[in-house]
């Protein structure tokens, strides 16, 4: 599907295993995914259609309440892409989100911050963060902030959005596709 709407790759970023709904990705399972990631690129570039294409080896890994990930270094650096993101304890105060999701953008095998305000539009309010700290330690460490593009959370504002910009920080722009047609929704 990927490949049929012109992507050059996609990156897989399934979710590690302390979301329990989403039935993460424990490291066996990571490793295991990986070498299929492997396997098909592998296919892919002796292919003569699609030999450009890549799929790339990530993550969605969650920052638990005291700013640590969910997997270690050691497997964070084996990936081609790290995203991090808040799942749990959305409660948290401005200054403990803050320093959660701060503490996070300081490891240095994070690419990027999703879904930065954790909000679903008429279902969950943003939570609580000290907005221009986080793009200050994003800046600091040379991480991107999603845009989600998902309906339900078309997350960073435009405010934000033009924030990061002024602040020199990238923009990962995300279906957060769970299915085929999710990708109608960065166009």
């Amino acid at each position: 599907a990927a490949q049929k709407r012109g992507y050059q790759y996609i990156a897989i970023c399934d979710h590690s295993p302390t979301v329990g709904i989403t039935n993460g990705l424990t490291p066996q399972r990571l490793r295991k995914h990986n070498e299929e990631i492997d396997k098909l690129n592998e296919k892919l570039s002796r292919a003569k259609v699609g030999a450009s294409f890549r799929i790339l080896k990530g993550i969605e890994v969650d920052i638990r309440s005291n700013g640590q990930l969910d997997f270690d270094d050691e497997i964070l650096k084996g990936l081609d892409i790290v995203v991090a993101a808040v799942h749990t304890k959305f409660t948290q105060s401005q200054a403990e989100m803050t320093k959660r999701i701060i503490r996070a953008m300081e490891n240095p095998h994070v690419d990027i911050f999703a879904h930065p305000t954790g909000r679903l539009i008429g279902r969950r309010e943003a939570y609580r963060i000290d907005m221009d700290k986080l793009m200050d330690a994003c800046k600091a460490n040379g991480k991107a902030l999603e845009l989600n593009a998902y309906p339900e959370r078309l997350d960073l504002s435009d405010l934000n959005c033009r924030k990061a910009k002024e602040k020199g920080i990238k923009i990962a722009i995300s279906t957060d596709a769970h299915q085929d047609g999710h990708y109608d929704w960065i166009s």
